[in-house]
């Protein structure tokens, strides 16, 4: 009984640390790049280019 209770204890105990280490790469997903208006992203410079038309 001691060891059930034992293993148990153990478990709640790591479960809110497994559930924070699934969750450290939150936030550093790939996200979109927004550019002002009238000017587009250009991938190979990596910054706002103004559109020419």
């Amino acid at each position: 009984m001691k060891i059930k209770t034992l293993v148990i204890a153990l478990a709640l105990t790591a479960a809110p640390a497994l559930a924070f280490a699934e969750g450290c790469n939150y936030g550093k997903q790939k996200q979109a790049m927004s550019c002002a208006t009238g000017t587009t992203y250009d991938s190979a410079t990596h910054s706002c280019l103004p559109v020419s038309t």
